[in-house]
C-alpha cells in the first residue's frame, strides 16, 4: 500500500496541512479589511449515487469576478475528500485572485467506486454547472478544468471525452453539454490500460479505483481518445515522478499536436509526484496563465491589469 498512502497522504496534506497556512498568511486583502473576499457556497448537489449526493463547492471573489469558471477535481488516487472550503482556499487562491470562481468537485469516491463511476460523475457535474451557470455568475462557455495526478487525468478525460448532450434525455442535466473551454492538468496518468490489465501490479493492487474490468480501460485512458476537438490543454509534470512516469504526458502532448489541438507541456525539473515551494508557485504562474488566455477576453484580461 506504498504508492496509495503517498497519494492519499499528497490529497490529505494539501487540504489540510496548506489550511493552517492559509489562515496564518491570508495574503492581499481588499480595499475595506472588514469585507469578506469570497463568497462560498457549500455542499450544491449535482446528482445522487446509491441514495448519496454528489456535491460540489462554489467560491467566489467578491471585488473581481471575471464571469468565467474554474473546475478544481477533488481527487487523490480517485479518493475524494471533503474539507470546508474556507480552509483550503490558499491552495486554489491564485486563480481567486485573477477573478475565476472555483468550483470544488467531488466524485463516488474509492474504494468504494472505481475510475469509470468517477469519470461519469465528473461529466455529469459540468453539465449541471453549465446549466445552473447563471447562478454563480459565469458563463457556461468559458469553463476551465485542472486537477493533480487521479483530478489531472479527470481533468483530461473531461476534455476529450466530451460531448454536447442527450436531447432526448429525461434527465434535464443529461441535455446539457459537457464540454470544458481549457485543461491544466498536472502529472496525470493519461493510459490505464497497464495497470487496469496486469492485476498483479503495484497500482492495480493498492488503488481500489483501478480494480474494474479490463474491457473499460481503452475508454477511460484520455492518451487514446484525443482528437482534434478537444479544448487547449496543458500538461505540467515532474522529470522524477515514479508513480506518474512523465511519460504519460509526454505521449499525450504527442497525441495532442498530431491531432492540432493548442498544448504544451512544462517540465518541473528534479519535480516528484506533487509539488511543493517554487515548484507549485511556477504551476500555479502557468495554470493562471493557461485560464487567462483561453477563458478571458484580450481586452478583459488586459483591464484587469490596470492599477
Amino acid at each position: 500500500m506504498r504508492y496509495a498512502r503517498k497519494v492519499f497522504s499528497i490529497l490529505f496534506l494539501a487540504l489540510w496541512t496548506l489550511s493552517g497556512f492559509a489562515q496564518e498568511n491570508p495574503g492581499k486583502q481588499p480595499a475595506d479589511p472588514s469585507a469578506p473576499q469570497y463568497t462560498f457556497l457549500r455542499d450544491v448537489v449535482y446528482g445522487h449515487k446509491d441514495g448519496m449526493a454528489l456535491t460540489f463547492d462554489v467560491v467566489r471573489p467578491n471585488l473581481n469576478a471575471n464571469g468565467a469558471g474554474v473546475l478544481y477535481m477533488v481527487s487523490g488516487g480517485w479518493y475524494s475528500l471533503w474539507v470546508q472550503p474556507e480552509r483550503i482556499v490558499w491552495w486554489y487562491k491564485p486563480v481567486l485572485d485573477k477573478g475565476f470562481t472555483v468550483f470544488l468537485v467531488r466524485h463516488g469516491s474509492a474504494p468504494r467506486y472505481k475510475v469509470p463511476d468517477a469519470v461519469e460523475d465528473v461529466r455529469r457535474c459540468v453539465r449541471f454547472i453549465r446549466m445552473t451557470a447563471a447562478d454563480y455568475g459565469v458563463d457556461p462557455e468559458r469553463l476551465g478544468v485542472t486537477g493533480m495526478s487521479a483530478g489531472g487525468h479527470l481533468s483530461l478525460m473531461l476534455g476529450v471525452a466530451a460531448d454536447n448532450g442527450d436531447p432526448k434525455a429525461e434527465d434535464a442535466v443529461l441535455r446539457q453539454s459537457d464540454r470544458v473551454a481549457c485543461v491544466v492538468a498536472d502529472f496525470p496518468p493519461t493510459d490505464l490500460r497497464p495497470w487496469v490489465r496486469k492485476k498483479g501490479t503495484t497500482a492495480s493492487r493498492d488503488f481500489p479505483a483501478l480494480q474494474f474490468e479490463e474491457e473499460k480501460a481503452p475508454a477511460c485512458s484520455p492518451l487514446l481518445l484525443v482528437n482534434k476537438e478537444a479544448p487547449p490543454t496543458l500538461l505540467i509534470h515532474g522529470d522524477k515522478d515514479k508513480l506518474v512516469p512523465i511519460e504519460h504526458s509526454r505521449r499525450i502532448l504527442e497525441a495532442f499536436k498530431t491531432a492540432g489541438v493548442p498544448s504544451d507541456l512544462i517540465v518541473i525539473e528534479g519535480g516528484q509526484h506533487g509539488f511543493i515551494g517554487a515548484a507549485k508557485r511556477r504551476a500555479d504562474d502557468a495554470t493562471v496563465a493557461w485560464f487567462e488566455k483561453y477563458l478571458v477576453p484580450r481586452k478583459q484580461a488586459v483591464a484587469s491589469r490596470v492599477p
